[in-house]
């Protein structure tokens, strides 16, 4: 149960990756995502286990790695940021159900790919913290907290890419598709900016 609350806490704030799915769900397209949303919880246990056996240390004794990851992913939020600040501006692109007519699988997959391990956070919180969490559980404790930490992410994402749908009557407006595209634009670019400057 703490494995579980312990995970909630670092994954349901709202960051690049959540947003990105959330927007796909709100569309309700299960051939896209679904793997979306397997990839990233599919992620998250990986990245969770390697914390667990121990690989948060390593992580934490290779700061040039870190360093190119950040440079990397801050680009890359930079400028799925203006993308989707783009999106808010132009009307045409606001049309209620067309958000994820507009991305194919393939592109899906690859920008939660990025969004997801370019994203050097995902390292700090996930390896690391979590990595340390479980590393403080006894030793018969440890895998039962660590299910929980990986169930968490199960939970959230599945959540958030398959009942972000009923948000649809919300988004049949241009408007609140605009709000959606603006507040991506602001956390991406924000998220980004922070990269930038190493904090």
């Amino acid at each position: 149960m703490l494995g579980l609350v312990t995970g909630l806490s670092l994954i349901v704030a709202i960051g690049a990756q959540n947003a990105f799915v959330l927007r796909l769900g709100i569309d309700g397209r299960t051939r896209i995502i679904a793997p979306v949303v397997a990839i990233c919880a599919l992620s998250d246990a990986v990245l969770i286990l390697a914390g667990v056996v121990g690989l948060g240390a390593i992580v934490e004794t290779a700061p040039v790695a870190l360093v190119v990851v950040r440079v990397l992913g801050a680009g890359f939020l930079i400028v799925y940021g203006l993308l989707a600040a783009r999106r808010a501006v132009r009307p045409a692109a606001l049309i209620a159900g067309g958000a994820g007519k507009q991305i194919g699988i393939r592109l899906a997959v690859t920008t939660v790919l990025a969004l997801t391990w370019l994203n050097p956070h995902v390292y700090l919180d996930t390896v690391l913290l979590l990595g340390a969490v479980a590393s403080q559980q006894e030793p018969a404790e440890r895998w039962w907290w660590t299910g929980g930490a990986v169930l968490a992410s199960f939970l959230w994402f599945g959540a958030l890419g398959f009942g972000a749908r009923l948000l649809r009557p919300l988004f049949a407006r241009p408007r609140a598709w605009r709000v959606l595209d603006a507040s991506i634009a602001v956390v991406m670019i924000a998220l980004g900016v922070r990269l930038a400057v190493g904090q």
